[in-house]
């Protein structure tokens, strides 16, 4: 399937949809403390994503049964939030989907709960600082696999490795689209297959474990761990291709 190229009505449409996930974002990370249950935090997704005038885009999609993706400590990505409640020094991936009038917005974070571990700090860091590194690297004509490329020797050079089988994706009226783009080189060739061009709109995510990112889905079908068992972290922005540059979409 072809990688879509948005006209610019289209990237402001988007851009809206994200300023909603961003804003609930922020709001998350305004009120997360030990005490409050998993739930309590989709609760708080959803309702303020209906507030701002979209749909929680991650309820029912392939059968996701909550709005928002939280993921405790050892669980990297997917999730599904129960009773829990979160404890002094746990780290929780917070992951969400608007859709504002068929546009989607997706966006991610992993916080602190409380004071954390200098490990669990360099472990989040890696993430948000994987992810801001590949936005300032991006560049029309550049291949995606140089991206790829480029994200896994950032994480490794960090001490820590990317989540295999998983990856960042195109958005626009789907929530996924083409292309698909893991934190590490497939193959040999960074400089083979699609290249980046203006008009394009997709999220970068990197999924951080420790040691093994051999993925490992649970019973429930949906929430992935490493094969270490340690703790991951996860970080995504919206990004959109305008006069040569990544421009992040995903804030408020």
């Amino acid at each position: 399937m072809a990688i879509t190229l948005k006209q610019p009505r289209e990237i402001e449409k988007l851009r809206e949809a994200n300023k909603i996930v961003a804003k609930t974002l922020d709001y998350v990370e305004s009120v997360i403390k030990p005490g409050m249950s998993l739930l309590e935090i989709d609760k708080i997704c959803e309702e303020m994503i209906l507030s701002l005038g979209a749909k929680p885009a991650f309820k029912g999609l392939y059968g996701f049964p909550n709005a928002a993706c939280i993921s405790l400590n050892e669980v990297v990505i997917h999730g599904i939030p129960d009773k829990t409640i979160l404890q002094e020094g746990d780290i929780v991936g917070v992951d969400i989907g608007s859709n504002l009038g068929g546009f989607f917005g997706d966006s991610a974070r992993t916080f602190g709960v409380g004071k954390i571990s200098k490990k669990d700090e360099a472990l989040i860091a890696c993430s948000k600082d994987a992810l801001y590194f590949a936005i300032d690297f991006i560049q029309t004509g550049m291949h995606f696999k140089e991206l790829c490329n480029e994200l896994e020797k950032f994480i490794t050079a960090r001490g820590f490795v990317p989540l295999r089988g998983f990856c960042g994706h195109g958005i626009g009226r789907r929530p996924h689209e083409e292309p698909e783009i893991p934190n590490y080189l497939e193959g040999t060739n960074p400089k083979a297959g699609p290249k980046i061009k203006n008009g394009m709109v997709f999220c970068i995510e990197p999924m951080i474990c420790q040691k093994d990112g051999t993925p490992v889905v649970g019973s429930d079908k949906w929430r992935v761990t490493s094969k270490d068992g340690l703790r991951t972290a996860h970080y995504e922005h919206c990004v959109a291709i305008i006069n040569g540059r990544a421009e992040i979409l995903s804030i408020a």
